[in-house]
């Protein structure tokens, strides 16, 4: 089955769901094997980890999707990608939708904020123009091949356009043919009841760090958040700042084994060499190596 038909068949089928935030091959697989059936792609957490740098709209179409490419064909669960503006007008999406779909993924975010645009619980961002937006979305849906292959519509107005010019251009975009909403930077349960109400189509919800707090959106429990209507909570940032924990630990340990110059064995900081190998699949590799390389006689 199809990446796309996959992840069609979640929202048709599954009430509620948790989509965590990839952005490695390790962190793809990780997600998958810890029983998720999608991921998505962290747009800023790709940026950060590919060009070391915050993400402000330095990255560009054919890093990205490249970098998709090689999640998607990683894992055998759907993964959404973070398609940030559409890198341009309406005819630039229209091929950046060609691309991404090409890529195998089942879907993909195109958010309303202007060029360059920038991590959406930044300060400092702007939007297009509901029309504008809305012409984006068109062109989304008309460049898709596969009608299953879904079109999230983003938006960032709440930082600028309140809530009321959240559920207008909710409406709008639903009208066009987007298949998901997903509003940034929601700050309370109200505005998510009342944007839910708004749309008319599955809404995503950005629960950030998922299992820390953060100054923007609030963490809210799963079933309330299922209560008041949303279809889907991604979790961009909870993998990445889970990984930078760990590296800083591993490296503080490090530091100071170079100090005092004495060895130090650390499985509670650590997987073993066999865990990396499990995750990346050395041993089906290797099964492949014996029916494909071994010559008898």
């Amino acid at each position: 089955m199809k990446s796309a038909r996959k992840f069609r068949e979640l929202l048709e089928n599954e009430a509620f769901i948790v989509s965590p935030g990839v952005y490695d091959g390790y962190s793809i697989r990780l997600v998958e094997a810890a029983g998720f059936k999608t991921a998505c792609t962290s747009g800023a957490a790709i940026s950060n980890a590919l060009l070391g740098i915050a993400d402000i709209g330095v990255m560009g179409l054919t890093e990205n999707v490249g970098h998709c490419r090689n999640l998607a064909r990683s894992v055998s669960i759907p993964l959404t990608a973070d398609a940030d503006n559409g890198y341009g007008n309406p005819v630039n999406v229209f091929h950046t939708v060609r691309m991404f779909e090409e890529a195998g993924v089942a879907g993909i975010n195109i958010e309303d904020q202007v060029s360059p645009k920038r991590c959406g619980h930044m300060p400092g961002k702007d939007v297009v123009s509901q029309a504008e937006m809305v012409k984006k979305i068109e062109a989304a849906c008309l460049a898709r091949r596969d009608d299953d292959f879904v079109i999230i519509a983003r938006t960032d107005a709440l930082a600028i356009e309140g809530v009321e010019g959240t559920m207008r251009r909710a409406k709008a975009y639903a009208a066009a043919g987007a298949d998901m909403l997903f509003p940034d930077a929601v700050r309370t349960e109200d505005d998510i009841k009342r944007i839910v109400d708004a749309a008319g189509i599955p809404v995503s919800v950005n629960m950030g760090f998922g299992i820390r707090k953060r100054p923007t959106t609030p963490l809210i429990p799963l079933p309330r958040l299922k209560a008041l209507g949303v279809k889907r909570i991604s979790l961009p940032r909870m993998l990445p700042a889970a990984a930078i924990h760990a590296m800083q630990q591993a490296l503080q340990v490090m530091r100071g084994v170079m100090e005092s110059g004495e060895p130090a064995d650390r499985p509670d900081l650590l997987v073993g060499i066999e865990d990396i190998m499990k995750l990346m699949g050395y041993e089906q590799m290797r099964e492949m190596e014996k029916r494909l390389t071994t010559i008898d006689g």
